[in-house]
């Protein structure tokens, strides 16, 4: 039989909307406990006062994951008040769209901090718990960890380095009853689509899912144990035609955007 969330203890991060909103509300209508944060804590709210309609006893926290001295404190606050945790949702993170030739050093640290060193440090520190539950972390990664898109040069190396982690602590913890997931959405009508302050999408040929898309893979991937998986999957035939020959598929994107200037 595989693996459930009914009546299990969920965090989700990043829950104030999109992927992460749909996502709590989907693991509290399969019967789970569900734990969101977030920074924005109106959002949030509204988000927790729809999850509770399903699971009465689910809570959410106003938090800034990019201070990251202050995530070892938010872990053991969770866990205190959740009950502990059986599945963490790393999904909280920042688009960055910009060429390289405009970024800044301090861009990139800002965009790495909240997308891969954030995660990293609330798994560890929940890690001890997840053993001791056999639980579940789900890494919310991107299909631009491996397609290489362009203006994504700060963007998806974060996302490439969250899958690598969940990769090698995949085989890590083989033995110790804890699985790892990546998710790798691809194009999803969410707000960091349009956040400012980023160039505008190029990929406006390729349909926008919406967030509830998301939902019955990630369950079914859960369930299966299922380490890898691609929203929609079709992304996935894409990738495999990347690795062959990555220079001439990076000749392909160039000429594709040749088309889009």
């Amino acid at each position: 039989m595989g693996y459930s969330v009914a009546g299990k203890n969920v965090l989700v991060t990043g829950a104030s909307s999109g992927i992460g909103a749909a996502l709590a509300e989907g693991f509290a209508a399969r019967g789970a406990t569900v734990g969101i944060c977030a920074r924005r804590e109106d959002r949030l709210a509204e988000v927790l006062d729809r999850v509770k309609e399903r699971s009465p006893s689910s809570r959410s926290w106003t938090v800034d994951l990019a201070d990251l001295p202050g995530v070892g404190s938010f872990a053991r606050r969770v866990e205190d008040e959740l009950g502990g945790v059986d599945v963490l949702v790393n999904n909280a993170g920042i688009p960055k769209r910009r060429r390289v030739t405009d970024l800044t050093p301090e861009v990139v640290d800002a965009v790495m901090t909240i997308n891969y060193l954030s995660p990293v440090r609330l798994t560890l520190a929940l890690l001890p718990g997840l053993i001791e539950r056999s639980g579940r972390v789900v890494n919310i990664s991107s299909v631009a960890a491996r397609l290489s898109p362009p203006s994504e040069a700060a963007y998806a190396p974060t996302k490439a380095a969250l899958t690598a982690w969940s990769e090698s602590m995949q085989v890590d913890l083989h033995d110790t009853g804890v699985r790892v997931h990546v998710v790798n959405p691809g194009i999803v009508d969410t707000d960091l689509f349009h956040l400012p302050d980023n160039d505008a999408p190029i990929a406006d040929d390729v349909e926008a899912l919406p967030v509830e898309a998301i939902v019955a893979p990630v369950l079914d991937q859960l369930e299966n144990g299922t380490f890898e998986i691609y929203v929609p999957e079709w992304f996935a035939d894409v990738v495999a035609g990347k690795f062959p020959d990555t220079g001439q598929f990076l000749d392909g994107t160039i000429e594709w955007l040749k088309t889009k200037q």
